[in-house]
């Protein structure tokens, strides 16, 4: 570490640099380097192009300092220039200093926060509107991936909570099934109060799933498939306005997923009562409907599989 900083210091001294604008490098958490990276990051070297880990990379994240992590660039002002090393036509603000490079001619660009070299800034060569590309080294780079959250809810009515949630419940990729109540006038309804079909509220299953293991589809499929969506008055003998088929959508995309599979029902003969309805609070029924067949060992009355798709 002592020789890394020793070595820095000059640096910053014979190219002109304010050594005081890295007298913090001493209390920096500084990452350990390898011979390649020490090549590129601190004697200022350029990696051969089209070699480079990041230049073809197109994933949403962030690229940070190899040598002290800071935030450098975010990947939507990544572009493929060609030219053989990553493209940016802006950076994260104040996260990279220029500096006139020791040719006299070119800029070059390093890391605001440890003076690491990242490669080289050029203006006017017309690749995108801001009219500016930071040439940067992949090897001065670590790339940090976006978390995408892959765990997502949806709501389902059709007919008594306690079949759906059965059927359900038996997809891979669904993390939990809940049943309640939606669409409803008044808050926290309790059984009785949706019962009496004078609540509003139908008896829906709450579905948390992982999307990237089940799509919401499977599930629209799968809803339609377990009970009969062309009843209009309620489910099988269960009849009242609790009982009515029915989706809640939280947005655009779902909607069209639906509509993609009533159309195909549609085709097939199949008139679709089922309802569509805007994202509502959802209240969770009272403990014993929750996991009813599970828990009683019985089977579902009016709900059952048949194949539509």
């Amino acid at each position: 570490m002592k020789i890394f900083l020793y070595v820095l210091m000059i640096f910053l001294l014979t190219n002109n640099l304010n050594a005081k604008d890295y007298s913090h490098l001493k209390e920096l958490k500084l990452n350990d380097l390898t011979a390649a990276e020490t090549r590129v990051i601190v004697n200022k070297g350029t990696e051969r192009p089209f070699s480079g880990k990041y230049y073809k990379t197109t994933s949403d994240g962030t690229y940070t300092c190899k040598r002290c992590d800071a935030p450098l660039y975010k990947s939507n002002s990544k572009f493929d220039s060609n030219c053989g090393w990553p493209s940016f036509d802006d950076e994260i603000k104040g996260a990279v200093k220029r500096v006139k490079d020791a040719d006299g001619r070119r800029t070059e660009i390093v890391c605001a926060n440890c003076g690491a070299h990242l490669g080289h800034v050029f203006k006017g060569e017309g690749f995108t509107e801001k009219n500016i590309r930071h040439c940067v080294n992949s090897i001065s780079l670590n790339f940090e991936k976006k978390q995408v959250n892959t765990i997502k809810k949806a709501y389902f009515a059709g007919g008594c909570f306690w079949g759906v949630e059965y059927h359900f419940e038996k997809l891979d990729g669904v993390e939990s099934v809940v049943s309640g109540f939606m669409g409803g006038h008044i808050e926290n309804p309790s059984y009785k109060d949706v019962v009496r079909g004078k609540s509003g509220h139908l008896e829906v299953v709450e579905v948390t799933y992982d999307s990237s293991k089940i799509s919401y589809e499977t599930l629209v499929k799968l809803f339609f498939e377990i009970h009969d969506p062309t009843q209009k008055n309620g489910q099988g003998p269960d009849i009242g306005s609790q009982y009515l088929s029915g989706i809640f959508t939280s947005d655009k995309t779902e909607k069209e997923v639906i509509y993609k599979l009533v159309r195909i029902l549609l085709k097939k003969g199949i008139k679709i009562a089922t309802k569509l309805y805007e994202s509502a609070p959802f209240y969770k029924a009272e403990n014993y409907h929750q996991d009813y067949y599970e828990r009683t060992g019985k089977k579902p009355y009016c709900h059952s599989y048949k194949k539509l798709f």
